[in-house]
Order: C-alpha cells, then sequence, then structure tokens
C-alpha cells in the first residue's frame, strides 16, 4: 500500500501503464491509464453522466477541464471542438502526463495539461466540465470552485457531476449563496444517484 489518492500531488506507487479501450465524443478510442489516478481502469459512472448529459461545447475559445485524471473530459471537449483550446487541469503530475500522452496519441494538438499555475491568469472559460474532486475535503472543493468558476466567461457555463449522497444538493446551496448575482446555479440532470449542475454567468 502506497497511501496515494487521485488527488496525490506525486503518486509513489510504480507507474505500470495499461491500455483500455473506452468511448469518447461518439467513438471507440485506445488510451492509456495507470494506478495513483482517478478511476484508471473505467471512465466512472459520474465522468458518464456528465458526458450524456451536458451540450456540445462552443465550437472555439478556451474550454477547461478541472480535476483531468487521465483525461475523458479533456479528450472528448478536444475531440467535439478540434478549433478550441482545451485546458486540462489536476495535481497529480501522473494524471496530466497520461493525458498528455492520450492527446498526443489522438491526434489533439488543442489539449493542453496543466497544474493550475501554469494556465495564464487572464484566460476565461466560455465553457468549464468538470467531476470535481469531492472527497478532497469540503473547504478545499469549495477553495477550488472559488478559484475557476469566477473565470467563466459572460454567457459562459460550468457543467459539474455530483453524487447525490456525496452532497450534491448542499453544493448546489452553496453555489447558489455564495457565487456573484449574475450566475445563476440550477439542476439539469439526475442520472444513477447524481446531479448534474449547471452554473451559468450571465451576458451583461
Amino acid at each position: 500500500m502506497t497511501g496515494d489518492h487521485y488527488f496525490s500531488v506525486d503518486p509513489a506507487s510504480e507507474l505500470r501503464p495499461r491500455r483500455i479501450t473506452v468511448s469518447l465524443a461518439g467513438r471507440d478510442v485506445e488510451v492509456t491509464t495507470a494506478a495513483g489516478i482517478f478511476s484508471p481502469d473505467h471512465i466512472d459512472w459520474g465522468t458518464r453522466v456528465l458526458l450524456s448529459h451536458v451540450p456540445p461545447p462552443p465550437p472555439g475559445g478556451d474550454l477547461l477541464d478541472l480535476g483531468c485524471g487521465w483525461g475523458p473530459i479533456a479528450l472528448s471537449l478536444g475531440l467535439e471542438s478540434p478549433h478550441a483550446t482545451v485546458w486540462a487541469v489536476d495535481v497529480n503530475e501522473r494524471a496530466l502526463e497520461l493525458t498528455r500522452r492520450n492527446a498526443a496519441d489522438l491526434g489533439l494538438t488543442n489539449v493542453n495539461a496543466s497544474l493550475a499555475a501554469d494556465v495564464p491568469d487572464d484566460v476565461s472559460f466560455r465553457t468549464i466540465w468538470s467531476n470535481p474532486p469531492i472527497r478532497v475535503g469540503k473547504s478545499e472543493l469549495h477553495g477550488i470552485l472559488e478559484t475557476w468558476l469566477p473565470r467563466l466567461a459572460p454567457g459562459g457555463d460550468a457543467w459539474l457531476v455530483v453524487q447525490k449522497n456525496l452532497g450534491s444538493d448542499s453544493l448546489q446551496r452553496w453555489l447558489e449563496s455564495t457565487l456573484p448575482p449574475d450566475y445563476t446555479t440550477t439542476r439539469s440532470a439526475t442520472n444513477r444517484g447524481f446531479r448534474v449542475l449547471r452554473v451559468r454567468r450571465r451576458l451583461g
């Protein structure tokens, strides 16, 4: 046992890459995963629910996958919006390296897998898709969302998937009470015990 978590910065477990076949953006693709990251054996149910309930992403601009893991959300954004710039952010260096490898294998030159500090401060996002790291704790999670949701461009949407029994309803109430007045938070979908929350920043 190494004590690794998917939110470990530098997993101590041995890197043993494995190839799996998954469905992304309506096609079957092969990707590389490894231990020491989130859901290394498959696309987890929360991410599946998110990907099946979001609208098509904007065709251009900057798009964000917050907490990318090995990259299922970022790769989907890259495949669906080849003219956009996709930022895949994680604290886990192994996850970022795998996302880079998978993007390269799929020919996606528009995916940037980066630590948060490496995303330029002046970038705003037309959409944010995230299966946020609930298990880091409420205070840490709130800090993450307070950092990134204000970077939505006016008219942009964030789509968050959260398991109901891990606090999706209380998170929705917190978002409604915490974000500025030009933001609205609604429940967009419920499936398999997960809620998909839509956070919209109004124009003007």
